[in-house]
């Protein structure tokens, strides 16, 4: 592309934080806060299905058959492998914008209400119909991860990307923080509504009928932030970079983003075919190429195992938070409580937890980002995530004992705290960054379900493991884990403070120096409007 791609593009570059910025953040992070919310609102309520459908003969209330648990718990992981994968490469084809990006978003609103709904009262219709589409759901949310973080890091300036895609992740701890006040509000509700016994004074009348509500109304409630958003998503113009660098309409890009940065963005066309011609000696290269091997295969390889590795030691963590509070009795005994009071207090666990540590983990990553890098906060994430999973492991007879319980939340939650200021942020935000523009959405889309990959096994791995090696042993393990991501982290590169061209390759040499003497000039053809 021509000059002006440049200029387009380099606007984007130096252009102040401005209000489109914001606007951006909260349109593609209110994606992600639906994502985080229905995925793991599902570990809220899935006690409350064993109590409702898997009682009969059970002394351990609330204890799902492990198959029936797994499926629940891992299948919106694989709609999303499958979606991110999917969407990934449709954002690279069709743009990051149009229909696309609307899609996952109505495929996740519609979801979100179908999962709340069954066809028939027997447990094996009213799983079957969840875990349907809870798979959809999934496949929507997948979509959502390389759209909304490629869409942000094409918008972003320079200086600020890091935190602008941050920031969009950031989103998905007030998704967790609201999945477990709604929980909170909705069994609160029902209990004083409807009072029950507690299950060892009398095991049937402790699930009263209403409670099949209360687990629909907590799923149902996903849709809510998704279709208020899908009317500001569709107004999105598409990214100057993909319409630049892929559709290459440089003029679209020029129009498209002198409304959007209220600048005028004049068009030079004697010297795009000179530039263009120079782009594509070589700088065209697909995937499955032995070039795209030669310059990003080791940084596809990096960024897709560092989330994989991650993604096994926090989804199992996150999504099993009940049964480890449960095993060192912070929460309390399952019988000791009806079958609402459950829900209610391990939502209260869990809103604790991500209150605590989820939350500010991520906002510390979008303060940090453009300052300490990329790099940096991943390997500290990791090598603080290894050290506390040991401190747990090790002397994990002293944390069961009485009076010893909060030491070990505490350290849990540090847990959480540096999987979020590290890896859990960064592994987000650098795919965004590192691939060429034609490839980035891909790219991103195979790094992230290389991490739903490990959510999985994650999800169907830690059940098992703590019902064949024990709680103790499982943690070390997710230890030893943390410890080969901080190796993996080598192979990514650091992206801070350099255009997105700069880092994937897309403008040489030749053309940088084009850009820096524009830089120089003042930016001639760019007037403010």
């Amino acid at each position: 592309m021509g000059k002006e791609q440049l200029q387009v593009l380099n606007a984007l570059d130096i252009a102040k934080t401005q209000w489109y910025h914001f606007t951006a953040i909260v349109i593609a992070g209110m994606g992600f806060f639906t994502d985080s919310y229905d995925l793991f609102c599902i570990s809220l309520v899935t006690k409350l299905l064993g109590r409702i459908y898997y009682t009969e003969g059970h002394d351990k209330p609330g204890s799902l058959p492990s198959n029936v648990s797994a499926a629940i718990n891992g299948v919106a992981f694989c709609g999303t492998l499958a979606g991110q994968l999917f969407f990934g490469w449709l954002g690279d084809k069709m743009g990051r914008k149009k229909r696309v990006y609307g899609m996952t978003l109505m495929l996740m609103v519609i979801s979100s209400i179908a999962s709340g709904l069954s066809f028939g009262k027997d447990p094996k219709a009213v799983v079957t119909t969840l875990c349907f589409f809870r798979f959809w759901l999934g496949f929507g949310i997948g979509g959502d991860y390389p759209l909304s973080a490629t869409i942000m890091s094409e918008y972003a300036n320079k200086k600020t990307r890091g935190a602008f895609i941050a920031a969009v992740f950031a989103m998905q701890g007030f998704g967790i923080l609201t999945g477990g006040m709604v929980a909170i509000v909705a069994s609160a509700a029902f209990n004083a509504l409807y009072p029950a016994p507690s299950f060892h004074i009398n095991p049937l009348l402790s699930t009263v009928p209403q409670a099949d509500y209360v687990w629909r109304i907590i799923l149902m409630f996903g849709a809510l932030p998704a279709l208020i958003t899908y009317y500001w998503r569709m107004k999105m113009p598409e990214t100057a970079r993909y319409t630049a660098l892929v559709a290459k309409n440089a003029k679209q890009a020029a129009t498209d983003m002198s409304k959007v940065l209220q600048v005028e963005i004049e068009v030079e066309p004697e010297e795009v075919e000179q530039l263009d011609t120079r782009r594509e000696r070589g700088n065209e290269f697909g995937l499955f190429t032995k070039q795209f091997l030669l310059r990003h295969g080791l940084h596809l390889v990096g960024t897709t195992i560092t989330w994989f590795l991650l993604d096994i030691a926090y989804y199992s963590q996150n999504l099993f938070q009940k049964d480890i509070f449960s095993a060192i009795g912070w929460i309390p005994e399952a019988k000791t409580m009806n079958a609402i009071q459950e829900v209610y207090n391990i939502a209260r666990a869990q809103t604790l937890i991500a209150l605590c540590s989820t939350v500010p983990g991520y906002w510390f990553t979008v303060a940090f980002i453009d300052k300490m890098g990329r790099f940096t906060i991943q390997l500290m994430g990791f090598f603080f995530m290894t050290v506390f999973m040991f401190a747990l492991a090790i002397p994990y007879h002293h944390w069961t004992m009485n009076g010893n319980q909060i030491g070990f939340v505490v350290i849990y939650s540090l847990t959480f705290f540096f999987a979020n200021f590290g890896p859990n942020a960064t592994t987000f935000v650098v795919p965004a960054e590192i691939f060429p523009a034609r490839l980035r959405s891909t790219c991103h889309g195979i790094s992230a379900a290389g991490g739903k990959a490990g959510a999985m096994v994650g999800a169907f791995g830690f059940l098992y493991a703590q019902n064949s090696i024990g709680l103790r042993n499982t943690l070390v393990v997710l230890g030893v884990i943390n410890f080969l991501g901080l190796l993996f982290t080598f192979l990514v590169p650091e992206s801070k403070g350099k255009s997105l061209e700069e880092i994937s390759g897309e403008v040489e040499q030749d053309n940088t120096a084009t850009v820096e003497s524009m830089i120089e000039t003042g930016f001639e053809v760019i007037t403010v409007a």
